[in-house]
This record gives C-alpha cells, structure tokens and sequence, in this order.
C-alpha cells in the first residue's frame, strides 16, 4: 500500500511525513477516524514508507524488498494485533491464529470495519476483544530482537477492544525498548483507555471529501455516475460506507426527493401520503439513507447562496435542482430548520419509531416551514 493509493487524508499524510523527516517521529502513534476513513490504509501505507528502503520525497518506493513484504503484510518485523475470537477452548484468543484470514480480509476489504472483520471470519453472534493473552503475546513480541536487523513495528487495530487489558501494555508503550514503533488505529478515542491515548501521539484523520468518494467510485467502477453521486453525498465521508451503500442502493434517490418536494411544494396532499406510504414500506436502512442524502441536497442549496454553480460537486440534473432550490427565496434559517427536522426524524427512525407516523409528521413540518416561500414554480 502506498501513500498516494489512500483517499483523502492528505493532512494526516504530511503530517507523518514530516515528523518522519524530522526526525522526530515518536514511538506510538494513535490514527483516530471514524470506520471508513481508512485509519488501517494509511497505518499500512506509512509503515511501509518508514521500512522503504529506496524512499522518494513523499512515497515508499513500492519495489524493494520490504516493499514488497509489507504489501503482503509479511515482514518479520511488523506485528498484527486485532480483534478476534476464540477457535476452539484449547486454544488461546490469539490475533496469529487468524492471521491468514486477516490478510486476506485486508486485501479486500482494506476500508472494512470490525462488524466486517467478524463476519469474515464466520464470528456468528461471538463478540472479538484483544485479550489477555494477546498483550501477553506483544509485550513477548516486542522483547525479541529484529529479525531483520531494524524497526520493530506492532500494529493494534481497534485499541477499543483491549478494554481492561490494555493495562498490561502501558509500561511498554511508556518505555519501548530502543528501534520500536507502536501504531494504533482507532475509530473512537473515547473508547480507548486514557492512559493509552496519553502515551501517544494522536493523528486525527477526516471525512474523505465527497468529490473523492465519487471519483474514487467511478474510477474503480463500483457505480454508474449518477448513483455514485448520490452515494457520495449520503456515506458521511467514508469510503467503506460508500462502498456499502453501492451494494444495497437499489432505487434513485434524487427523483424520489424531486417528486417529494415538489409535492410538499405545491401542498399536493394526495402525492404526499402517497410518498409516505411508498417509503414506509422500504427498509430502515433506505429510509435512513434517503434522508440523509435529502440533508446533503439542502446543504449544497445553502451552499449554492455563497459560491458560483460551478463550484458545485454535483451531477448537472441534481446542480440544476439545488440551484433552483436555492433560488426559490427560502431564507437560510428555512433551509437550516429543514434539515434539523428531517435530522430528528431519521434519529427517530434509528430508535425504531413507526416510520409512516414519522415520515408523515416530517411532510407536514417542513410544509409550514416552506410556507412563507414567495417564488411559487415547480422543482422540475
């Protein structure tokens, strides 16, 4: 994995490399994004920068020999820690026991979350946790000498799931011995232990921006144009959520929100119950989705009073409708109101509300706020 494969993140990069060459990379890391952001790419990716043995400005050179075992993840010194499960009761929870799977795992699925991970390996309803015994096995791993004579690099994928048992690690990262790096990728620094995070050096990571993800998707060929802009608007800035509403999106959202809102625009009752009863039948996950891909068109709306249409991130059908949108004289606390409302009804439909009486209620809220509208046309 090389740094110019991982999407987005370009702070973060720059950031590792130039404490790199500086000279003042410490020895634990702490990548923190949320699933998706590609907290385990970029681990992979610098890893491999820091073991190159032909290293250009910005990159790994992706030929040597250690580029080569990295790509696999088969350098002797570079240790995998990850949330697994137990095989069998003779067996110790040990990440090495399923380190064939994990390889593969990666390969595949490199944004994949830990939801993801357990599924792969057939987990069932078995909950992974890092144990004792696989800190038990780290702080073993780490006392060796290299094997290959330089950096010693243990990786631990989700810290989250130490829980108590991240109290044996604390000495160690405290103190590692001499030629030792520790890179830890987490989604949520809230769930890691205190003392961990403070014997770390935190690299935030963030949303990947929605052009990436759409170019992202249409270069690897995942979607069609217009169903990749879509994604891109509702997957929160994850690549990996993208990549799984590309498997489950079955409908087009943009004329489904054109036809709503043209129906709450021209206070079509009939249209509207109509609307609310074709959505009521869909899955929580396509209500959810259809939602927030709605927010996403009234936030380029907003957007659309301050910036040139060209500067827009958006297929030209759906550019055309957030400019008309936009036009229509709402007012932006309007527009702001809107979005809060349908924020509520998809937390509420999150919580298991009855999604009809919800999306029922939502149609006649936002027909009160966009009442006092003075342009009076159709969003087609």
């Amino acid at each position: 994995m090389l740094l110019k494969n991982v999407i987005g993140q370009e702070h973060a990069k720059k950031g590792l490399l130039d404490m790199y060459q500086s000279g003042h990379l410490p020895h634990a890391l702490l990548l923190v994004g949320e699933e998706g952001y590609g907290g385990l790419p970029l681990a992979w990716a610098f890893i491999q920068y820091v073991l190159c043995e032909q290293k250009l400005a910005t990159d790994a050179c992706g030929i040597c020999p250690n580029c080569s075992k990295i790509s696999k993840w088969e350098h002797a010194d570079v240790h995998l820690s990850f949330p697994s499960i137990k095989l069998s009761s003779d067996k110790k929870n040990l990440s090495k026991y399923h380190i064939d799977s994990f390889k593969e795992f990666v390969a595949q699925t490199p944004y994949g979350t830990c939801y993801d991970w357990l599924q792969f390996i057939d987990a069932d309803n078995k909950q992974g946790n890092i144990s004792k015994d696989e800190c038990d096995e780290i702080i073993h791993q780490m006392s060796l000498k290299s094997y290959e004579g330089g950096l010693k690099v243990q990786v631990i994928w989700l810290p989250e799931y130490l829980g108590k048992e991240g109290n044996r690690l604390l000495k160690l990262i405290e103190e590692p011995p001499a030629d030792t790096l520790f890179v830890l990728i987490a989604n949520n620094k809230e769930e890691v232990m205190p003392t961990i995070v403070s014997r770390t050096q935190v690299i935030p990571l963030v949303p990947i921006p929605a052009k990436q993800l759409y170019e992202e998707l249409i270069q690897k060929g995942v979607a069609d144009p217009s169903a990749a802009a879509q994604i891109a608007q509702i997957a929160k800035g994850s690549y990996g959520e993208a990549l799984h509403l590309a498997k489950q999106l079955d409908n087009d959202l943009f004329t489904d929100l054109r036809n709503w809102f043209n129906a709450l625009f021209a206070k079509k009752g009939a249209d509207i119950v109509s609307f609310v009863e074709e959505y009521a039948k869909k899955g929580r996950e396509q209500q959810k989705n259809f939602l927030h891909y709605v927010i996403a068109i009234l936030e380029q709306a907003i957007k659309a009073r301050y910036v040139p249409e060209n500067h827009l991130s958006l297929p030209a059908s759906e550019k055309q409708f957030v400019v008309k949108l936009a036009g229509m004289q709402l007012q932006i606390d309007q527009l702001q109101q809107m979005i809060k409302e349908i924020n509520d009804t998809q937390y509420a439909i999150e919580r298991n509300a009855h999604s009809k009486t919800q999306l029922h209620a939502l149609s006649i809220s936002l027909q009160f706020i966009i009442q006092n509208r003075k342009w009076m046309g159709s969003l087609y």
